[in-house]
C-alpha cells in the first residue's frame, strides 16, 4: 500500500526537537512491504494540519499521523481532523473512566466538546468514528477509517508512538482490504574509496534488469552508502532476485565494499583482526589520536588493539618511536620514509603484529607547493615487511582528518583480506 506520514508540532517545524518519530514509521513501513510518497511537517495550527491532512488522503491509500492528541491548548489534531473531514467531536465516556482509573482527577461533567473542554478531560473528545488503538494503554491514539482509507494517529511522544506502531498499526495495515504486502528485502552497502559518480556509472545497468530493482546513493563523508532494494509479491522471486543483485553488487564494486548495513570500518577491521589472531598498534602525527579513537569506540577492542602513539613533534618521533633523526632532517616528517620510520617503530615498541602510522598536513595552513595542504603520507608494517603510501585529500581540516583515519583502517582492512 501506498503511505504518507504526517508529523504535526511547533517543537519540530522550529527545530527544537528531532522528527524521529516519521522516520521510525517510514522505516518499519517500508520493511514491512508498503511505499511512502512523502513525508511532511506541519505545526500546530488547526488549517494547516487540516490542509495536510486532506492533500495526503487524496494520493495515498493509507495516513499516519503523530503529535498534537494531548490535553494542552496547543494540540489541535483532534480539532482539525474534526473540522477538515467534517466528523463531529464525539465525547468517548470510556475514555474518562479509563484516565480516573489511572488517578487523574478530571471535571465530573463533560462540556460540550468545544473550547470548554476541561485539561485532561480534552482527551475524551474524538472525532466522530474513532476506533481507539489500544484501549488498555495509557497513550493517546485511534484509527480512522475516512472514504475506506486508513488514517492512524499517534502520540508524538516517540516511545509511546513506537510501541502503537509496532503493536497496532503494522498487524492492521499487514492485510488491509485483502490487500498482501509487498516482499521487501534491502541491503546497504558501506562503499570507501569510490565516489557516489564511479559507483553510479558502474551500476547504472542493475536497475534495468528488473522493475522491482531500486538502486540508490547516498554519501556519507567520508564513504558512500548504496542501498539495494528487491520487491516482488512471490517471497521465492524476491529472494532469486535479491541474491542476484547481491553477487552482482558485491562482484562489480570489489574491493571498495568494506561491509554491510550497520557494520562500520572500525567494527569491520576489529573483526578481521580476531579472525587472523592479529594484534594491532597505530602511530598518528597530523591525526592526533582519530585512529585509535575509532578502533576503542568498538566493544571488545581490548582484545585486538595494544595501543596508540601519538608523536606530534620530531622530538616525540624520535624519542617515543624511534624515527631516525637523518630521516626527519633529509626528507621532513612529512614524507614516505617518515611513514614508514614511525610505523617500524611503533609495532617495535607495543609489540604488535600491524602497525599503520599517519603523518601529513591538514591544513589549513602549513602546505607548501611541494606539499600542499591534504598531502598525507602512511606506512604499513607487519613481519613480513613495511610498505608506505602518499594520499592527496582536500577539504577542511576535520574532513582531511577524517579521510586520514578512514583511509589507515582501510589500509589495515586490505592488508588482512590480502587485497
Amino acid at each position: 500500500m501506498i503511505g504518507e506520514i504526517i508529523a504535526i508540532g511547533d517543537e519540530l517545524t522550529s527545530g527544537r526537537i528531532l522528527n524521529s518519530t516519521s522516520s521510525f514509521a517510514a522505516g518499519h513501513l517500508f520493511a514491512a512491504g508498503h511505499e511512502i510518497i512523502a513525508m511532511s511537517t506541519v505545526g500546530d495550527t488547526a488549517d494547516m494540519i487540516g490542509e495536510a491532512l486532506q492533500k495526503a488522503l487524496n494520493r495515498a491509500d493509507f495516513v499516519i499521523v503523530t503529535g498534537g492528541l494531548g490535553a494542552t491548548t496547543d494540540d489541535l489534531t483532534n480539532e482539525a481532523v474534526s473540522n477538515a473531514l467534517d466528523r463531529p467531536s464525539t465525547f468517548r465516556p470510556e475514555i474518562i473512566e479509563k484516565l480516573r482509573s489511572l488517578g487523574h482527577t478530571l471535571s465530573e461533567c463533560p462540556s460540550d466538546g468545544n473550547d470548554g473542554k476541561h485539561s485532561l478531560e480534552k482527551l475524551a473528545w474524538l472525532p466522530e468514528g474513532a476506533q481507539v488503538l489500544k484501549p488498555e494503554a495509557k497513550m493517546a491514539g485511534y484509527l480512522l477509517v475516512h472514504d475506506k482509507k486508513p488514517i492512524f494517529f499517534l502520540p508524538g511522544v516517540p516511545y509511546e508512538m513506537r510501541e502503537l506502531m509496532l503493536d497496532s498499526v503494522l498487524p492492521r495495515l499487514s492485510d488491509w482490504d485483502g490487500q498482501s504486502a509487498r516482499q521487501v528485502l534491502q541491503k546497504i552497502y558501506k562503499v570507501f574509496g569510490q565516489s557516489e559518480m564511479e559507483i553510479n556509472r558502474k551500476l547504472a545497468g542493475l536497475e534495468q534488469r528488473d522493475p522491482g530493482i531500486r538502486v540508490g546513493y547516498y554519501p556519507v563523508f567520508p564513504e558512500v552508502h548504496v542501498s539495494m532494494t528487491v520487491t516482488a509479491l512471490d517471497p521465492k522471486e524476491a529472494d532469486s532476485l535479491f541474491r542476484q543483485c547481491d553477487a552482482d553488487i558485491q562482484s562489480i564494486l570489489n574491493p571498495f565494499i568494506y561491509g554491510s548495513d550497520e557494520e562500520t570500518m572500525e567494527a569491520v577491521v576489529g573483526k578481521l583482526l580476531i579472525d587472523h589472531n592479529k594484534r594491532l598498534a597505530v602511530a598518528e602525527s597530523c591525526t592526533g589520536g582519530l585512529v585509535a579513537h575509532r578502533i576503542t569506540r568498538v566493544p571488545g577492542s581490548s582484545l585486538y588493539f595494544l595501543g596508540g602513539i601519538v608523536a606530534y613533534s620530531n622530538l616525540l618521533k624520535e624519542s617515543l618511536l624511534g624515527v631516525d633523526t637523518d630521516i626527519l632532517q633529509e626528507h621532513g616528517a612529512v614524507s614516505a620514509q617518515t611513514a614508514g620510520a614511525m610505523a617500524e617503530g611503533g609495532r617495535r615498541v607495543t609489540g604488535a603484529d600491524i602497525c599503520v602510522s599517519v603523518t601529513g598536513i591538514a591544513g589549513p595552513e602549513g602546505g607548501s607547493p611541494e606539499k600542499p595542504v591534504g598531502t598525507l603520507y602512511m606506512g604499513l608494517s607487519g613481519s613480513e615487511e613495511t610498505k608506505d603510501f602518499l594520499f592527496e585529500f582536500s577539504g577542511k581540516r576535520w574532513q582531511i582528518q577524517s579521510m586520514a583515519a578512514q583511509t589507515a583502517l582501510d589500509l589495515v582492512r586490505r592488508k588482512l583480506l590480502g587485497l
